[in-house]
């Protein structure tokens, strides 16, 4: 009884070249929208942040990758030596610089409530 039925079933083709055709359609749609939301734009913030580095002066402000701001007091090749607080200079690599700080005041830590104890 099974057996009949199943050999009077029709073979149906697996794939049809239209489905084909809409998959790899498809993939290449997810890769253009990946490409144009993501990718691009970290490659050209990639490239903005090699000029930075590439540009950097003595006498300019930045934020470590640590979070330390300073001025930069020399420059040797990839190395740089950073004032951090009067009189305590740093010696660091040129690529943990995250950012260079334009025309801003590097942060002081100024509370109101200095000496103050809070209950």
């Amino acid at each position: 009884m099974f057996v009949s039925t199943a050999f009077a079933q029709s073979a149906v083709p697996l794939t049809t070249s239209s489905s084909v055709m809409a998959n790899v359609l498809q993939i290449l749609l997810i890769f253009l929208v990946f490409y144009l939301l993501l990718i691009r734009p970290q490659q050209k913030k990639l490239k903005q942040h090699e000029a930075e580095l590439k540009a950097i002066k003595v006498g300019d402000k930045i934020m470590t990758a640590g979070g330390v701001y300073g001025i930069i007091k020399a420059i040797e090749d990839d190395d740089l030596s950073v004032e951090i607080a009067k009189g305590v200079d740093v010696k660091l690599h040129r690529y943990t610089v995250r950012e260079v700080l334009k025309d801003e005041p590097v942060k002081e830590n100024k509370s109101k409530n200095k000496g103050k104890k809070h209950v």
